[in-house]
């Protein structure tokens, strides 16, 4: 490692499958240092420091990296490194302000009517058996057609987009180099996905809607997004769209079970469906941590890093950080610092509009028809570190009338 460690610092095997971001051994790693060593550079525990370093001027986002590290190549790689996630500076801002109108307050406002009839649709189909899979007949379907609504694709082929997506998450994990050429054949099906919603959407009238508003804005500016730019904005936001907000929605579930007391709060008082959701993107995010790589040799609070260093920085552990959150425990109705889930600076997520009114839809859809959520059997969980989620969470329940 090129950071000077210091000796009191913790060590956290983040390499481990075993390891967990919710972990005691995290929790006691945060309280003798507001940093830990890892095997990959050193991971931010607490709250004021993460917020600092997310934004600082001497760090750049980190994750582009990651199929350099696994050896990958092929598609997925090359979208990887080449979308607006992966890029700093000019050529970040360049690609954000031209995607920035289609990702508007105003899109997202006319869809929801359409997110509340599938909530509601979703939830009636199971609601009379007192009994669900919840990913299965619910967080995935729903995240899904709330894509495909987005972008005007048939929603009967959800399905389709639903399995695409999880074959090229695959690549976000240890199994990577493994997983490389069935990521690429799914990335490559996207793609073709992409490349047809560009010509069909060209091939009518423009509206209001978020491809033609892409399209439009594109179309006007001498800054325009080449096509394959176009294309890999598209495939990003198919895949982030469907990935992070069916395992936000399980985790959100899981962590109602948990505290049933809020459960029966949010249905009474169904105006808190927003802050429901910060609420748990606080206390169990999907993105339990994001990566930034130092661009120079810098000095942090006495420790030197040193260029090309990797800072993994916990927002899980951050967002639990008691002098920041002195009562940390899953509280809807609390007061709240801002929370890291929609990540920081220039890299806030640009579907942040988006994925925020379609959970507080689903929230509120199943807190009207159910209540006494809890375990119908023993659910089953990605590991609990990077991005993580529900595989399976089998619920039951009473159905209100």
């Amino acid at each position: 490692m090129n950071i000077n460690m210091h000796g009191d610092a913790h060590f956290l095997n983040v390499s481990d499958s075993q390891f967990s971001v919710r972990s005691a051994e995290v929790t006691a790693a945060r309280e003798a240092s507001w940093y830990a060593n890892t095997p990959y550079g050193i991971a931010i525990l607490r709250y004021a420091e993460l917020k600092e370093l997310l934004r600082h001027k001497m760090l750049r986002q980190g994750s582009y990296a990651w199929p350099a590290l696994n050896n990958a190549t092929g598609s997925f790689a090359r979208w990887w490194m080449n979308m607006m996630l992966g890029k700093e500076g000019g050529d970040h801002a360049r690609l954000r302000k031209l995607a920035n109108p289609a990702f508007s307050p105003k899109i997202v406002r006319a869809l929801l009517p359409s997110f509340h009839s599938m909530a509601e649709e979703l939830t009636e189909a199971f609601v009379g058996d007192g009994r669900c899979e919840y990913m299965r007949q619910f967080s995935e379907p729903y995240a899904t057609r709330v894509v495909c609504k987005l972008l005007g694709i048939p929603e009967d082929n959800w399905r389709e987009l639903a399995d695409i997506t999880v074959v090229m998450g695959q690549a976000l994990g240890v199994s990577y180099f493994e997983k490389m050429d069935e990521v690429n054949e799914a990335t490559d099906r996207m793609f073709a996905i992409a490349e047809k919603l560009v010509v069909d959407r060209r091939s009518r009238p423009a509206g209001e809607d978020f491809l033609s508003t892409l399209l439009s804005v594109n179309e006007a500016s001498e800054d325009a997004l080449s096509h394959q730019e176009m294309l890999d904005m598209i495939v990003l936001t198919i895949f982030a769209g469907i990935d992070t907000t069916r395992n936000q929605l399980g985790l959100g579930i899981d962590m109602f079970i948990q505290n049933p007391q809020q459960w029966e709060l949010l249905r009474a008082r169904p105006d808190l469906a927003e802050a429901a959701v910060d609420e748990v993107m606080r206390a169990r995010p999907t993105v339990t941590w994001v990566t930034r790589e130092a661009v120079e040799d810098f000095e942090y609070q006495g420790l030197r890093i040193a260029r090309g260093a990797t800072l993994h920085l916990f927002s899980q552990s951050a967002c639990s950080d008691p002098s920041a959150f002195p009562d940390p425990e899953f509280d809807i109705a609390a007061q709240r610092k801002t929370h890291f889930g929609f990540g920081g600076g220039i890299h806030h997520c640009l579907g942040n509009f988006i994925a925020r009114a379609d959970m507080q839809v689903a929230f509120e859809a199943l807190s009207r028809k159910v209540s006494n959520i809890r375990y119908d059997g023993e659910p089953v969980f990605l590991p609990d570190s990077g991005n993580t989620g529900p595989l399976t969470l089998p619920i039951k329940f009473e159905a209100v009338a």
